[in-house]
C-alpha cells in the first residue's frame, strides 16, 4: 500500500510502498479515505519524540482517520465489514499510522462510527484536534460568563476550542496575528471573540481587557509560564505542550491550577464531537485538501503556519 513514512529521524515524509498490515486480534483493518496533519506528526518526523515512544521503522505517520472497516481481528464485537469508522491510532508505538491506505487500530479505544450528515473529509479531521480541545475545556470546566484566553486559536485545536468555549458561554480572548488570521478566528462562532496579536505586547493587551486577569487559560502556542500570567490569582491553565505546576513555579508564577492534557479520544467523546458537527453546532475549520500523493505539501503547509485543518484524502 501506498502510505507517508518516514525511514530515520529526523527526517522529511516521504510517499513510498509498505506492506499492507493485517488486524491483529482485537483490532480492525480500516481502508483509510480521510486523515490529516497533526502536531505529533510534525513532532516525529523532526525526532522530538525519541526516547519517549518505540519508533518502528519504516514509520507510517498519522494519527487521525475516517473510512471503512475492512477486516475483523479475533474477538472483535460491535463492528462489521462495511461500517464507516473515524477516530484516532491508539497504540504505544509509533509506526502503524494512518496516513495510508490502510491502518489497523483497537476496536475498543479510539474508535467510533461516523454518524449520517457527517462527511468523512471532516471525520478525518475531527479526532485529535477535537478531542484535545473537549478535554481542554472539560478540564478547565470554563463556565458562562468566564473568561478564557486561547494561545494559538488558529490552529485546529485552537479553532475548535474558540467554538466549544463560546458554546459554553465563555468570554473568548484568542491570540492571532492582524489581517486574515484575525478573521479566521472571530469568523469561527457567532458569538463575539476577541483577538488579541502575539506578535506586539500581549500582556497589556489582555490587562486592557481584563485587569484583574484572565479566569481560564489554553496554552496550545508560545511560552506557557507567560501565558499563565496573565491569570487572575486563583485562575486555571489547561496545557497539551507540557506546560505543569513545577515549571511555574519556577518562574514565580503561584496560586493557579495547572492541568496537564493527554486526550482520550474515546467512543463517547469522538461521538459527542461528531453530533455537534451533524448538528451545527461545531464547524470543522478545514483550510485544506491534499491527495497522498501531495502530503510532502500538507506537511510543508503545517509547518509554515497553515490556518485550521489540513486533511489528506485517498477516496
Amino acid at each position: 500500500m501506498r502510505a507517508v513514512v518516514l525511514n530515520e529521524v529526523p527526517s522529511t515524509p516521504v510517499v513510498a510502498e509498505v506492506d499492507t498490515p493485517g488486524p491483529e486480534a482485537g483490532e480492525v483493518l480500516v481502508k483509510v479515505a480521510a486523515s490529516s496533519v497533526n502536531g505529533i506528526d510534525g513532532a516525529v518526523a523532526a525526532g522530538f519524540l525519541q526516547g519517549m515512544m518505540e519508533h518502528r521503522f519504516p514509520l507510517v505517520l498519522g494519527k487521525d482517520f475516517a473510512g471503512t472497516v475492512e477486516a475483523l481481528g479475533e474477538g472483535v464485537e460491535g463492528y462489521a465489514v462495511g461500517d464507516a469508522v473515524f477516530g484516532v491510532v491508539m497504540k504505544p508505538f509509533l509506526g502503524t499510522g494512518s496516513l495510508a491506505e490502510y491502518v489497523t487500530v483497537p476496536a475498543v479505544h479510539g474508535l467510533a462510527r461516523i454518524p449520517q450528515g457527517l462527511s468523512v473529509t471532516d471525520a478525518g479531521v475531527l479526532g485529535v484536534a477535537g478531542a484535545t480541545a473537549f478535554d481542554s475545556l472539560a478540564a478547565l470546566d470554563v463556565s458562562v460568563g468566564e473568561t478564557l484566553l486561547i494561545s494559538g486559536a488558529t490552529g485546529g485545536v485552537g479553532a475548535l476550542a474558540v467554538q466549544l468555549a463560546a458554546a459554553r458561554g465563555a468570554r473568548v480572548i484568542a491570540t492571532a496575528r492582524p489581517g486574515a488570521p484575525a478573521g479566521f478566528v472571530t469568523g469561527l462562532t457567532g458569538a463575539e471573540v476577541q483577538v488579541v496579536d502575539y506578535t506586539g505586547d500581549l500582556a497589556a493587551q489582555v490587562r486592557a481587557l481584563t485587569p484583574e486577569g484572565v479566569d481560564t487559560a489554553l496554552h496550545l502556542a508560545g511560552d506557557g509560564a507567560a501565558l499563565a500570567g496573565l491569570l487572575r490569582p486563583g485562575g486555571r491553565i489547561a496545557s497539551p505542550l507540557g506546560l505543569t505546576k513545577d515549571a511555574l513555579a519556577d518562574s514565580g508564577v503561584t496560586d493557579i491550577t495547572v492541568h496537564s492534557i493527554m486526550a482520550d479520544p474515546n467512543a463517547q467523546t469522538l461521538q459527542a464531537l461528531a453530533g455537534q458537527v451533524v448538528s451545527g453546532a461545531l464547524r470543522i475549520p478545514l483550510a485544506a485538501t491534499y491527495p497522498l500523493a501531495q502530503a510532502p505539501k500538507a506537511f510543508a503547509a503545517f509547518g509554515a503556519g497553515k490556518l485550521g485543518k489540513l486533511a489528506i484524502t485517498l477516496s
